[in-house]
């Protein structure tokens, strides 16, 4: 056995850090939620600058997601429609450029999934107002 006394920890190049107070952990938590709603108000500022009608609209972020819903769903209903307008031409889809190679499943799984949403949407609305609320 060594009798060597224990190694000293080595004491780092900067003193610690002062642990924050209370009301300094608050101020932090308070201005880091400021820059998060900042950052979604922003992010729905461009979604409205992108979506047809919603420019210069009040900034109702239900009204804007449900703008944005509708327009991609047309955006998708076009491009079936210009697909189905090539294919009447003799012109494979698989020879558009840009068009995804799933653009079929693409539309088929999102029709699903609005499918899906409504159902629940609507089974919940249903069993909130029947009181069967889980």
């Amino acid at each position: 056995m060594s009798t060597s006394p224990p190694a000293q920890k080595a004491t780092p190049a900067q003193p610690e850090k002062p642990r924050l107070t209370e009301e300094e952990k608050k101020n932090n938590h308070i201005a880091s939620e400021q820059k998060r709603r900042q950052a979604i108000r922003q992010g729905f500022d461009r979604l409205a600058s992108i979506v047809p009608g919603m420019e210069g609209q009040g900034r109702s972020e239900a009204i804007v997601l449900d703008a944005t819903v509708r327009y991609i769903r047309d955006q998708y209903a076009e491009q079936q429609r210009l697909v189905d307008a090539a294919r009447a031409k003799g012109i494979d889809p698989a020879s558009i450029p840009g068009l995804p190679e799933n653009y079929k499943d693409t539309l088929d799984t999102q029709t699903a999934r609005d499918a899906a949403a409504l159902d629940e949407a609507t089974n919940g609305k249903r069993k909130h107002q029947n009181g069967d609320v889980d």
